[in-house]
């Protein structure tokens, strides 16, 4: 944890952009529809399981274990992204940068509630077993050890 900020990590000495921010900032002259599409993500994330919601300088993060997901309020629209397990190619993906093996940064805009769907849950619900380090757990049996208490 952050002595600063007493932001939680997964790891020790994690870089970050150490401050105390709101929410409620990141949405101060924005369009209602803005924050709506806000709502819906963290709903549908809600569903998965629990999450702490980290407000920061620059954007919003979605964290269990580690964070998996983020999303950037913009005037007329939603930036985010979703780490994968794997890399995933896919026509609303605007970019997806490879971190290492096993984290893939996938680069998404929600432009309206519509866009709150399915196929974004799909991504929301993989993203968040990253957060919570289950692929770790998989790459260790695949190579024969087990896994370490958490």
């Amino acid at each position: 944890m952050c002595p600063s900020c007493e932001r939680p990590f997964a790891n020790r000495n994690q870089q970050h952009a150490c401050g105390r921010y709101d929410l409620a900032s990141h949405f101060a002259g924005k369009d209602a529809r803005i924050r709506a599409v806000f709502d819906a993500v963290s709903a549908r994330i809600r569903r998965i399981g629990p999450v702490r919601i980290l407000p920061e300088k620059t954007r919003i993060a979605f964290q269990v274990r580690m964070s998996f997901a983020q999303l950037t309020p913009r005037r007329n629209w939603v930036d985010g992204h979703v780490v994968l397990a794997r890399r995933l190619e896919h026509p609303r993906f605007r970019r997806i940068d490879t971190i290492s093996a096993r984290n893939h940064v996938h680069h998404f805009r929600l432009e309206g509630i519509q866009e709150v769907d399915a196929e974004l849950d799909a991504w929301l619900k993989e993203a968040y077993a990253v957060g919570e380090q289950r692929h770790l757990d998989r790459q260790r049996s695949i190579r024969g050890s087990s896994p370490t208490s958490r």
